[in-house]
């Protein structure tokens, strides 16, 4: 598959102009899943709670929610997706109309990376690294993928007396690019989170993420991904989780705009978390639905046109159960803002001091289940700009 065009992103729009886009464009969601969490896990805390499942039983699984919406599964190399099981994914896909849309290294699960993957201060051990993000890669450009997640979970520190922490995130941004112009036009979705498993992350917020992005971009030589560089299409894009935004204490929709902002949101993995907290992998809409709500906006503004990777932890409920309610989720708040007066809110937060108030009281508004029952709320006066 050609590489996805992602630069109407990071358009920018008059008051005016932004207003007509906000009335023609509308989100069409669509959802992937990540294998991983249709069989239980591992826990410190309690046995499973569910049998474990083989990779052709989880596929059934995903196969009964194609109808439903389920149209992008996610898998991590090689546990999940390997040389010797690819006619596997493949027939299941040709099947089902469900897409592998990314390989994903599994940088952060082998006891050999217990001090960290592409960052290795072991040189050797560095340079398994690289080699396993390479296969991965390339299982991408056969599989025909849309992008590679990295996820540096186990690249990062506890004591951080001694680090030479430019040295440690030099290392990590250039095996990634090593290994990215091995494999030329194949584009990375980073995922940073701050802490869990490590007691720090390398690039643990969504500003690190785009500070390695470009980084990582300046280092890249391949001739194809220079001319893809120089036509204006992101290589190093982001994968930002809820739950990981919320446990560096960020604010969604400001924390998720940056990659737009730079045409660099290649993906993004949603569900809920408190602030801070360890990461739950809750359900959309169990906690923060207006951060959510908020979230479906920005992505309105910025055109987003990708899949909603719902990344849950459903130990509780089966599985196919709680996709269902998060596809749920996301089209309840996708309707809820199709339905909003995008003229009166975009007046009231251009003009904040003739409309002290409006917006949260409209808000209440849209929100409640009988809105009759609350006083008439009228739009805030307009004027010429």
């Amino acid at each position: 598959m050609p590489l996805k065009d992602l630069r109407l992103q990071s358009r920018r729009r008059s008051r005016e102009e932004l207003l007509e886009h906000m009335n023609a464009f509308c989100l069409e969601p669509k959802f992937s899943a990540g294998i991983w969490y249709f069989s239980p896990p591992d826990s410190r805390f309690h046995k499973k709670y569910k049998p474990m499942l083989s990779i052709e039983e989880r596929l059934d699984i995903a196969a009964g929610l194609a109808g439903y919406g389920l149209s992008g599964i996610e898998a991590h190399y090689p546990n999940e997706i390997h040389e010797g099981n690819l006619d596997l994914w493949r027939q299941f896909s040709r099947d089902t109309g469900i897409r592998l849309i990314t390989v994903i290294p599994l940088l952060f699960l082998e006891d050999r990376f217990e001090w960290g993957s592409l960052s290795n201060p072991d040189p050797g051990i560095r340079k398994q690294a690289i080699e396993l993000t390479r296969r991965a890669f390339e299982l991408n450009r056969e599989m025909d993928t849309d992008f590679a997640v990295i996820w540096p979970g186990i690249d990062g520190y506890e004591n951080s007396f001694g680090i030479d922490f430019p040295a440690m995130r030099d290392r990590f941004i250039e095996g990634l690019a090593e290994a990215m112009d091995a494999v030329p036009g194949v584009r990375v979705a980073f995922e940073p989170k701050p802490y869990e498993p490590r007691g720090h992350i390398l690039f643990g917020t969504t500003a690190e993420g785009m500070l390695l992005c470009r980084k990582v971009e300046e280092l890249l030589h391949d001739d194809r991904n220079t001319s893809l560089l120089r036509d204006g299409h992101a290589l190093c894009c982001m994968n930002p989780e809820i739950g990981h935004v919320l446990m560096a204490y960020e604010d969604l929709p400001y924390a998720y705009s940056w990659p737009l902002s730079e045409a660099r949101l290649a993906h993004m993995h949603v569900n809920s978390q408190p602030l801070g907290n360890f990461d739950q992998d809750l359900n959309i809409g169990v906690v923060h639905p207006e951060q959510f709500e908020a979230l479906m906006y920005v992505l309105r503004m910025h055109s987003y046109d990708g899949y909603f990777g719902i990344d849950i932890n459903p130990e509780r409920m089966p599985v196919d159960v709680a996709i269902r309610i998060n596809i749920d989720a996301v089209r309840a708040a996708n309707d809820r803002i199709d339905d909003l007066d995008h003229e009166a809110i975009l007046f009231a937060v251009n003009h904040p001091g003739e409309a002290r108030g409006w917006l949260e009281a409209y808000l209440i508004r849209a929100r409640a289940s009988h809105p009759e029952r609350l006083p008439d709320l009228s739009a805030p006066t307009r004027r010429e700009a």
